[in-house]
């Protein structure tokens, strides 16, 4: 019996040891888990800036994309998680237009009140535009809050291989303040990636200035503007950029196909996501019904999927340069 009892008494003693290590094993993990930087990203090309400039990612730092499954921008609601992931993070970037209007609510109530937050729109600065409704594109109404129009900019920055340059750096800077022990080697990182940016930047410039049209025309959204601005490309389209319209009235789509015919073009655009059925039937109305339709990825619906899989914001431009191309033959 007394042996028994010495029996279980050790065994009492090894399971309170053991119960101390785990305890302190999961002490471990969570500080652990605290001390790792938490990045926060809205939209597909920021998540993808953000792990270009990390590198090697020597602090393993997590990053998030909210926008995963699909959704664009202009109709995405954040979950309870997604607020929270917010709350508590060391860095959140987002885009800072009108879709973005809920962010305000969810950055009063984060818990991290020494988070780095990025606006795009606002690093941007004078770089923003506002958005512009162009000869046959269809406009909404605009709001009106005391009287007076708001002004609505065009959200789409990101689209602008400058744009993306001008933002890498702010970006840059703002993780070598949350680590400096590892500034250097997102500085490095950085001027890196800038310079693929700026490489393919002169490839959209060449491209343009050799076409032999100077005009593109979407049958859908239009989203690039800021990549036309910075090519000196001329445009039409059906719709601007975030306009939530999906059926063209007939008068748009007679003043598109007239366009095509006018400007002898070879092709009608596109956006990721579209059924194509607005530039089918600016085809359809066209003297030589024989127009390519032809795609641009704004990266409005890319997910982590298409990340784990390959697809980079450098790879999707590149993508995007090759239509550019073939459009302006």
């Amino acid at each position: 019996m007394k042996k028994f009892i010495s029996f279980f008494i050790v065994a009492v003693l090894l399971l309170g040891v053991l119960s101390a290590c785990n305890s302190t094993e999961n002490k471990s993990e969570k500080a652990a888990e605290t001390q790792r930087l938490h990045i926060v990203t809205t939209i597909f090309p920021e998540y993808d800036w953000v792990k270009n400039i990390l590198g090697e990612n020597p602090a393993n730092a997590e990053v998030t994309l909210l926008l995963d499954n699909g959704v664009d921008l202009h109709s995405y609601q954040p979950t309870a998680d997604d607020i929270l992931k917010i709350s508590t993070c060391d860095m959140f970037i987002y885009v800072g237009g009108e879709s973005d209007e809920w962010v305000e609510d969810a950055l009063a109530e984060a818990a991290n009140k020494d988070m780095v937050v990025i606006d795009l729109l606002e690093v941007l600065g004078e770089n923003v535009k506002e958005e512009e409704v162009v000869e046959g594109m269809e406009s909404e109404e605009e709001e009106e809050e005391d009287g007076e129009e708001k002004p609505e900019y065009d959200e789409h920055v990101w689209l602008s291989l400058k744009n993306a340059s001008i933002l890498a750096d702010h970006i840059e800077s703002s993780l070598a303040a949350i680590d400096s022990e590892n500034a250097a080697v997102y500085k490095n990182n950085a001027a890196a990636y800038k310079e693929k940016l700026n490489k393919l930047d002169e490839q959209y410039k060449s491209a343009a200035n050799e076409a032999n049209i100077k005009t593109l025309l979407f049958g859908d959204r239009f989203p690039f503007r800021y990549l036309t601005d910075d090519y000196g490309i001329d445009y039409y389209a059906a719709f601007v950029g975030c306009s939530a319209e999906t059926e063209a009235d007939f008068e748009t789509i007679v003043f598109l196909a007239n366009k095509a015919d006018e400007f002898s073009l070879n092709t009608i655009l596109t956006i990721d996501g579209s059924d194509k059925k607005i530039a089918e039937t600016i085809r359809n109305n066209t003297k030589t019904k024989d127009q390519k339709i032809l795609t641009m990825d704004s990266m409005q619906s890319a997910t982590l999927n298409d990340a784990n899989n390959g697809t980079t914001y450098l790879s999707v431009m590149e993508n995007n340069l090759e239509v550019f191309k073939e459009a302006l033959k």
